[in-house]
């Protein structure tokens, strides 16, 4: 019983982490004028939304239902992001925004790893760890921009 919760437990962050980088990548892409920083995150984008889908095919093999993040999430990263990138909207701040979400997505997939060790279905495990490296590839090429 412990293992299957944990599974869902899982499940469900490595779906809202992607979901909430699908939503800020969405709000600051029409912001980004610099194509090389485009590029990367269009690519990113791509990755999220494979992971996201892997996510919800596990869900509902175990017949979980996965929620989006909620209106008042979208918007409040919604206006921050918009209120960001009013004044400057470079690839060197557009970079510094997509690092600083990227970190901490990094860190609550780290923490969820740790809480979770040896307890989960290997089907999970691997997309879990395919989403930290994911994050850790990206922060490392948004570096480049700075």
């Amino acid at each position: 019983m412990e293992k299957t919760k944990s599974n869902s437990e899982t499940l469900s962050e490595i779906y809202r982490n992607a979901q909430l980088a699908l939503q800020s990548i969405s709000d600051i892409l029409p912001e980004v004028e610099d194509e090389g920083i485009r590029r990367e995150i269009v690519r990113e984008h791509e990755e999220y939304e494979k992971i996201c889908s892997a996510a919800a095919l596990l869900a509902r093999s175990d017949g979980q239902e996965l929620k989006e993040p909620g209106p008042f999430k979208k918007a409040m990263m919604w206006s921050s992001i918009k209120m960001s990138t009013l004044s400057d909207n470079s690839a060197q701040h557009i970079a510094d925004m997509m690092i600083r979400g990227t970190v901490m997505g990094i860190t609550a997939l780290k923490k969820t790893r740790s809480d979770s060790e040896g307890l989960l279905d290997e089907e999970v495990s691997s997309l879990l760890d395919r989403l930290i490296s994911l994050e850790e590839e990206s922060e490392e090429k948004l570096k480049t921009f700075l």
